[in-house]
């Protein structure tokens, strides 16, 4: 699938699968909505014992579910097992799951080899909030794959980005960030900031405003945060300019997957990591869903651009809750020096870090990505069939292990440009696959 060669320092080759629709159909408007209707009387009739756990569940749960996030319409999905690539709901439908716990089950449901891992380390105690000998492991084995010598281990990706921001500005001495338009890096405050800005509050497309994400979020955090479009220079050279000497660090998702997936144009990853050096700033790659996804090494060996630091989590747990902040040896050294503080009393939970060894060492293998890359060009080859054969205006995206169908004819770069998409046709898509046996990520 990807075939990025030596490029050379400070190039990149954009090594993706992105077929863009050339033949489309209008789609009446009226048919779309009919088929919502169908579909979602369908949906209801058949996840009935789902429905009574979410009216259960609102009188004790803000909205029914653990997280926003898992209240999509029309109703939660209550889950009831998983097997390999399937699972069960409560009400005993079985699906195919695309969704994979939003990219973390990369490995599968249940895979023997972790089942094993946890069962052992269970057996001997799971926490301890002391080092275990797995804690080097698995450090080395990220060190190998993402090229930073001096790792940390976290929670989650919001645990993550939250130690990278801290660190960057430790290191520098400055405190404001610039984030990409439409990116989420977690539920921190200095990063939940225009994740989805509406269109009347987020201003010009060459000056975005910065838009906070969540009511409690304080302005004057906000305020730090400043936010340029994906894929554009210009803007990002001249808001560097415009903030000189303030900048600690610029934080981008190497390949943006908050609003589907939308891929960075050549050369573009190197040019950031460059100018952010240029002006002192640190640049940091949120691999939270692409690390250990699209590459062994995620978006830093796929593009051939590493950055200053990098965020990890989701995929590199095998399933349990784990996360990690990786970097410079000098970055990372203010932890050393005790200048930048990152603590945690389940960071390297024994757990946690038995599944991450297995995962990364005897489960994503070499072997794994070359098979998430021929059934990515499978599953590709065959949408851009049916899109073509339907003339559907639409297109395919397929990186190893991600993947997603982009509701429009013409690439997506930036969110304004995925705000152009109709929202109808991936809301009918998801309600017509999860009513057929496949469960995909909502939204």
């Amino acid at each position: 699938m990807h075939t990025r060669g030596d490029l050379g320092p400070g190039r990149e080759e954009v090594s993706r699968r992105e077929a863009v629709s050339t033949v489309a159909e209008p789609i009446a408007p009226g048919r779309v909505a009919e088929l919502i209707a169908k579909e979602e009387e369908r949906f209801r009739s058949k996840r009935q014992r789902s429905d009574q756990l979410w009216k259960q569940a609102r009188q004790v749960i803000p909205r029914g579910v653990p997280s926003s996030f898992q209240d999509a319409a029309p109703q939660p999905v209550f889950i009831d097992h998983g097997k390999g690539s399937r699972i069960w709901d409560v009400d005993g439908n079985e699906y195919v799951d695309f969704h994979n716990g939003f990219g973390v089950m990369v490995v599968g449901h249940a895979h023997p080899l972790i089942v094993q891992a946890i069962n052992d380390r269970a057996a001997r105690g799971t926490h301890f909030a002391q080092p275990v000998a797995d804690d080097a492991v698995v450090a080395e084995e990220l060190a190998r794959r993402f090229k930073q010598p001096q790792w940390r281990f976290t929670n989650s990706g919001t645990e993550s980005t939250l130690d990278a921001v801290r660190l960057a500005r430790g290191f520098t001495g400055r405190d404001r960030l610039i984030k990409i338009e439409a990116s989420y890096h977690g539920h921190h405050d200095a990063l939940l900031v225009s994740v989805e800005p509406p269109a009347d509050m987020m201003g010009p497309a060459d000056a975005p405003v910065s838009v906070p994400y969540s009511g409690g979020t304080p302005q004057a955090v906000v305020n730090l945060t400043t936010v340029v479009p994906f894929n554009d220079l210009v803007v990002l050279e001249r808001t560097l300019d415009q903030h000189r000497g303030e900048v600690a660090a610029i934080i981008v998702e190497p390949v943006m997957m908050n609003i589907g997936i939308v891929l960075p144009d050549n050369g573009y990853l190197a040019s950031v990591r460059e100018l952010a050096h240029r002006h002192g700033a640190l640049l940091i790659f949120d691999e939270v869903k692409t690390g250990a996804t699209i590459a062994a090494g995620g978006a830093t060996e796929r593009f051939g651009v590493t950055p200053d630091l990098v965020a990890l989590a989701k995929a590199i747990g095998g399933g349990l809750p784990c996360g990690a902040v990786g970097g410079r040896a000098d970055v990372m050294g203010t932890i050393d020096e005790h200048k930048v503080v990152q603590i945690g009393t389940f960071n390297g939970n024994p757990l946690t870090i038995a599944a991450s060894r297995v995962t990364l060492t005897s489960v994503l293998t070499p072997q794994a990505y070359a098979h998430f890359d021929a059934l990515a060009e499978a599953l590709e080859g065959g949408l851009r069939k049916v899109m073509s054969d339907y003339q559907l205006p639409f297109h395919p995206i397929t990186l190893a292990a991600r993947g997603c169908v982009t509701y429009r004819k013409e690439r997506v770069r930036n969110y304004r440009d995925y705000l152009t998409i109709d929202k109808k046709y991936a809301y009918l898509s998801w309600l017509y696959q999860c009513n057929r046996g496949i469960l995909m990520a909502p939204g």
